[in-house]
């Protein structure tokens, strides 16, 4: 027969090895869990990594020199001067003689511009028609402009100005041969032979020597692309000078019958100083003033060349 005390322990040892046996198994659980874990956490770390972003690029290539076509792109790319920090300089030719010009840059789209004409010419000993001529023709202007360019890469322009200094005008002397008829309001007088008539004409381009001007043309004379120095400007327009003065002085005699020319007849007067000699003058400087009323603007047309200095 066993004691109690032996059944009692050998009843409790199955029961230990249960709950030692849980307890393994709980154990064991909480390690897989924890490494699955851990698992997918550095699973998830490496899939976040982009193949294509190494952690440490490696270093580029350098790039290749420019082409001829980039270099082309460049220079055709705009310049951005600061105001007033390029000047240019040119000259040429125009309907008022060697034109000279001067231009400096306001901004993106404007310049000021300033210009200057001269020409100065004598024609002497000129035998036409009977009349023997000596002329002079002189031409000084000198005036500002605001050239505008609607699109700065591009040499078109718009350009108000005005005419600050106006010296043009034509004077001639005539001398008709004697016998040689001129007409004077409807009447005709002959060059007298012993005192010959002289006439003394002044044609004043000028009347406002203080003038509007409006052109238009093509040519930066600073130009706004890369690399660019030297420009060929071309300019059509008009100075508004009003219409212009014309007046006429008569010395010597003539004669209102043609036999009396030869001898210094009885028709023969002298023409500065007969009234119906005047009066019939300004008859016909009026008549001739007349035919200038449409002529109140003057031709503006010049072409040249021009180099700017600017800073890069």
């Amino acid at each position: 027969m066993v004691p109690r005390a032996a059944a009692t322990a050998s009843g409790n040892q199955p029961r230990c090895l249960d709950l030692r046996f849980s307890m393994e198994v709980s154990v064991m659980k909480r390690i897989v869990v924890l490494l699955y874990f851990a698992f997918f956490a550095a699973t998830s770390a490496l899939l976040g990594e982009s193949p294509s972003a190494p952690a440490n690029p490696p270093p580029q290539a350098a790039s290749p020199a420019p082409t001829a076509k980039a270099d082309k792109a460049a220079k055709k790319e705009e310049v951005h001067l600061r105001p007033f920090s390029a000047l240019a300089f040119g000259g040429g030719m125009s309907l008022m003689g060697a034109n000279m010009q001067a231009a400096t840059n306001v901004d993106r789209y404007l310049n000021l511009r300033g210009t200057g004409n001269f020409f100065n010419y004598t024609a002497s000993n000129i035998s036409t028609n009977g009349f023997s001529l000596n002329g002079t023709v002189n031409m000084a202007t000198g005036g500002v402009s605001l050239d505008l360019y609607p699109f700065p890469s591009h040499g078109f322009r718009l350009s108000p100005g005005a005419l600050l200094y106006n010296k043009n005008q034509i004077s001639a002397i005539a001398s008709p041969t004697p016998g040689t008829s001129i007409t004077l309001n409807s009447q005709k007088f002959y060059a007298d032979s012993v005192y010959p008539i002289n006439a003394s004409a002044n044609l004043g381009l000028n009347t406002r020597q203080k003038a509007f001007t409006m052109t238009t043309g093509w040519g930066n004379m600073i130009p706004r692309k890369r690399g660019g120095h030297i420009s060929f400007p071309f300019e059509l327009g008009a100075a508004f000078t009003g219409v212009p003065t014309l007046a006429m002085t008569l010395s010597g005699d003539a004669c209102t019958v043609q036999a009396d020319a030869a001898i210094n007849g009885p028709s023969c007067v002298n023409m500065a100083t007969n009234a119906q000699a005047q009066t019939d003058l300004a008859a016909q400087l009026a008549k001739w003033k007349s035919d200038l009323n449409p002529l109140q603007v003057y031709p503006i047309f010049s072409i040249g060349i021009a180099y700017d200095f600017h800073g890069k």
